[in-house]
């Protein structure tokens, strides 16, 4: 089983290419442990910046930097980091368009045990709102680092929402990797399970269990939730009988609706959203949320069934 975390790949994915480009910056509001970046800062300390608890000054500080010609990565919870700063996020980052990813660590419900004070429900829907603010959430290990290796490629800003835990391996080190496209994972005819961030692995679990129920389920790896990639939703909606959308966000705003809304319009089809309910949320770790709301493989599993039977 993998202990790779994708915080800690991006700490690895960072230090190597800091060793060649010193306008490389990362930058922490107290939270260089959670985010797996003290390696960075005691090898870069000179290309590290640590602001305190004080999550609007970390993106308007980061702004300032990516201003200056600097490449930030800019590391706070996620929960923080989409409400504390967001008007910072807005104007600092999104409309001034300053290179900036903003990297919200242990996103969603990976502070389970802490509550809803410590949850993300929200910063897909938040991030997705703003113009020029990009949206992804990695699934594994391999596929982080090759996101922010294209990242430190171009110059616009970011949002990129990780989980606190290691997640199973779902691609290999030499993966394909295109920005702002979709990866199929598994191919098949009756149900397409569309997922993004940690809830990718639960997916392609949950399609294995519906085969060997009997039904051909396909698995896309919706990582980019803003640019949406249009092309291969819709690809799905034409070739298969039913859409079921998993994530870990709150139902509202999320990758469901962002689907939905584009095929809608674009290719009607019944589309059926498994997310996290419009409540205060269980404590717990993340599986035993999971399977408290049937987010897990099984849980996935026999709710793309009943839609599959409603379709």
């Amino acid at each position: 089983m993998n202990t790779i975390t994708n915080r800690q790949a991006i700490c690895d994915t960072l230090m190597k290419a800091a060793k060649q480009d010193l306008d490389i910056i990362v930058a922490c509001s107290d939270s260089r442990g959670s985010a797996s970046l003290s390696p960075f800062a005691e090898q870069y300390p000179e290309q590290f910046v640590e602001v305190g608890i004080a999550e609007q000054n970390l993106v308007s500080v980061s702004a300032g930097l990516a201003a200056c010609g600097k490449k930030v990565f800019a590391a706070s919870p996620a929960s923080f980091l989409s409400t504390r700063s967001y008007e910072q996020a807005k104007i600092d980052v999104a409309y001034s368009q300053t290179n900036v990813t903003l990297v919200g660590i242990s996103g969603e419900i990976s502070y389970g045990a802490l509550g809803m004070s410590h949850h993300s429900c929200q910063d897909i829907a938040a991030f997705c709102a703003l113009p020029n603010m990009r949206v992804y959430l990695p699934s594994d290990r391999f596929q982080t680092a090759k996101l922010i290796e294209a990242l430190l490629l171009d110059e616009k800003p970011a949002y990129v929402r990780v989980s606190r835990s290691a997640t199973e391996d779902v691609y290999g080190e030499d993966m394909p990797f295109v920005l702002n496209r979709a990866n199929v994972l598994l191919e098949g005819s009756d149900i397409c399970l569309i997922a993004c961030g940690e809830m990718v692995p639960y997916a392609v679990q949950a399609a294995r269990l519906l085969r060997e129920a009997g039904i051909s389920a396909g698995v896309l790896d919706m990582y980019c939730l803003k640019p949406l990639d249009e092309e291969a939703v819709l690809q799905a909606a034409k070739s298969y009988r039913c859409l079921v959308t998993v994530e870990e966000h709150s139902v509202f705003g999320g990758l469901g609706s962002l689907v939905s809304q584009l095929t809608a319009q674009k290719h009607p089809i019944r589309v059926c959203q498994i997310a996290l309910p419009d409540t205060h949320l269980i404590s717990g770790n993340n599986r035993e949320v999971f399977a408290y709301y049937a987010m897990d493989a099984k849980g996935i599993a026999e709710r793309a069934k009943q839609a599959l039977s409603e379709s």
